[in-house]
């Protein structure tokens, strides 16, 4: 048995992603494709615990760097778990989010060094990197519109100009990294739905 794939989805809040890892989810069964779904920060009941830490509101201020190795943090218990041995077994992974997510958010966001964050992911994930990545980009002042009417989490009450930052370093990260398709999320759902079965089935085509 081969070893499975590691594709992930990326995108900044409201861009659309727990909708369409299932329109994901649903085009690699109808393959014949053995799917194992998850998130991160999350996916393990111990990353899930550090994920409610994370976006949880709170009065004390979260330094930039405590972010970061509180994502690793989760980010390692669930590729000890979940990811790595969903692979072993020849099960495609199909994850929202990964450490594109962590350059955008802690790099692009935050302001921390792409230096540090890439030298966390040598430690946690050395030479891993997801074999797809489908990045759903939405203009943020249309993101945030989306995501007006409910309850916000400690990332989504930040400032537009913090989202500004998240996307644009999303598409930095597109444009030097092949693996990585954008897919414009403004569009309709099904137009977007559409769009990610033609790049997964080209994928599994070349695969």
């Amino acid at each position: 048995m081969g070893r499975g794939r590691f594709i992930t989805l990326e995108g900044s809040e409201g861009a659309g992603k727990s909708t369409n890892i299932g329109v994901a989810e649903r085009c690699l069964s109808a393959m014949g494709i053995d799917v194992v779904v998850t998130r991160e920060p999350g996916g393990t009941p111990l990353a899930e615990e550090i994920r409610s830490v994370l976006l949880s509101a709170r009065e004390e201020a979260v330094d930039p760097l405590t972010e970061t190795l509180l994502m690793f943090a989760a980010r390692a218990q669930h590729l000890a778990k979940v990811v790595k041995p969903g692979l072993a077994a020849g099960r495609w992974v199909l994850c929202e989010r990964f450490t594109d997510a962590t350059h955008a958010y802690q790099g692009g966001g935050r302001g921390l060094e792409s230096g540090q964050i890439d030298a966390l992911a040598g430690l946690v994930h050395p030479g891993f990197e997801p074999d797809l990545t489908l990045y759903l980009d939405l203009p943020v002042e249309q993101a945030l519109a989306r995501i007006s009417g409910r309850a916000l989490d400690r990332f989504e009450r930040e400032r537009l100009e913090f989202f500004e930052r998240v996307r644009a370093r999303y598409l930095e990260l597109a444009r030097a990294n092949p693996r990585i398709r954008v897919i414009d999320a403004g569009r309709s759902p099904a137009e977007v739905a559409a769009e990610i079965e033609a790049r997964l089935q080209d994928f599994r085509n070349a695969s």
